[in-house]
């Protein structure tokens, strides 16, 4: 727990200021968090991030990436994010033949999937921020640490009927129902100190939302590991894994930010 605390207030106090900077600070900062979280994603598979298949999987992550103000540079050069995607499956199509299928279908749905799901969370991560969001960015963090604070301490002290045991068998309902409690105060703590654009009740009900599909989040990577037989995605942050085991919730909460035209 200690070495959990140090790590925790290291990288606050890393990430928190550049965050707040904005601007090109922060889209450096999340193309290089969206790059490890592939590694170790693609790293579950036994997939190399320096090879072919990695090399076109990062390529179409940093494209995915680009913020929609520098979206002109690809308009100017006629093409698309998707256009981008569907050369990407032909050339991962293209590479399952030249290896004799040592690199498989299965392989091309994985890295076209992995890149997806790290690049779309990581994407609307800039594109809060770029929004002049700073307070929907600390609302999300906020929000999904109290969910997962509230389902561990709640959890330990009351859970009883296990959550989902066959994907994470510490998690129990009670501990859910309390992450979702402690999410909804702190909207609440949001609503009455902040200038966020939102009612008392828009907030509550769009919390529950995101505290549900925060867990979700989590219980997705949780599938991976399980899958794949992982214990953390990587070791860069001591007593917390890796950088997927961190924004695995916000991977799901910051697309949904958006969805749901809070801003």
């Amino acid at each position: 727990m200690k070495q959990r605390v140090i790590t925790g207030v290291i990288a606050a106090g890393v990430f928190l200021p550049i965050v707040i900077a904005g601007g090109m600070p922060i889209i450096l900062l999340t193309y290089l968090l969206a790059s490890i979280a592939l590694y170790e994603l693609l790293k579950m598979r036994n997939l190399k991030l320096l090879s072919i298949p990695g090399l076109i999987s990062l390529a179409v992550l940093w494209v995915f990436l680009i913020p929609n103000r520098f979206i002109d540079i690809l308009i100017h050069l006629n093409i698309a994010k998707v256009e981008i995607a569907l050369m990407a499956v032909l050339l991962f199509l293209t590479y399952t033949v030249a290896t004799k299928n040592r690199f498989t279908f299965d392989d091309v749905a994985f890295s076209l999937m992995a890149t997806l799901y790290i690049g779309m969370g990581f994407f609307y991560f800039i594109e809060t921020r770029e929004a002049g969001g700073l307070v929907y960015i600390f609302y999300s963090l906020f929000i999904i640490w109290a969910t997962d604070s509230g389902a561990y301490f709640i959890g330990r002290a009351f859970g009883k009927r296990k959550l989902w045991p066959e994907i994470s068998p510490n998690k129990t309902i009670e501990g859910s129902i309390g992450g979702i409690l402690s999410a909804v105060l702190v909207a609440i703590l949001f609503v009455i100190f902040s200038d966020i654009d939102a009612s008392l009740m828009e907030l509550i009900f769009i919390t529950v939302l995101l505290s549900i599909f925060g867990q979700v989040g989590d219980l997705v990577e949780s599938a991976l590991k399980r899958h794949y037989d992982v214990k953390d995605s990587g070791r860069i942050l001591p007593g917390h894994g890796g950088i997927l085991d961190r924004f695995d919730s916000l991977l799901f909460v910051w697309p949904l930010i958006h969805f749901f035209h809070l801003l």
